[in-house]
Order: structure tokens, then sequence, then C-alpha cells
């Protein structure tokens, strides 16, 4: 096995520690996210195009847009108001 594999790998164990251990709801599923990608790359140095394309599409893409609009739905992700030109409305309800 040479050194970029055995890399990969440590780095697929880190991210699976990681995304049981963190507290926040969106750090899971960015970290989910490299897991998946991490994974398809692995799958692709097997010489397993086809999986490698699955883990891609399904589990860095899919999987993650409907992690993020579910955190969305949940309120979990906050978008900056300022941006949208809602500043007043904080010290309104303040």
């Amino acid at each position: 096995m040479n050194t970029f594999a055995t890399v990969l790998l440590l780095i697929l164990i880190v991210c699976a520690v990681a995304v049981s251990f963190t507290k926040n709801l969106l750090n899971a599923v960015v970290i989910f996210s490299a897991y998946s990608f991490v994974m398809a790359i692995i799958w692709f140095i097997l010489e397993s195009p086809d999986l490698a394309i699955t883990e891609a599409a399904v589990g860095a893409g899919v999987t993650s847009i409907l992690f993020f609009v579910t955190l969305k739905k949940m309120n979990q992700i906050h978008m900056d108001d300022k941006k949208e030109g809602k500043e007043e409305n904080y010290e309104a309800e303040k």
C-alpha cells in the first residue's frame, strides 16, 4: 500500500471519529461530506470507478444537500441577516 492510500485511510478514520464527537450539526455534515469524498477517492484507487462515482454523487452530493436542507428547515443554519438589510430588525427586537 502506498503512502497516499495510507494518508487517505488515516484521514478517513479522523473524519469518522470527528463526526462522532462534534456538537455542531453543521460541522458534522461538513465532516461527513469530507468522509464521503475521501471514500470516493479510495474507491478510485482500488480500481473501482463505478463505486467511486456512486459514492461521490450520492454520499458527498445528494446526501449532503439533503442534510443541509434539513438543517435549514430545523433553523440550525442561520442566514446572515445583515446581508439582506435586516440589521434594523435586530435593534427593534431587542
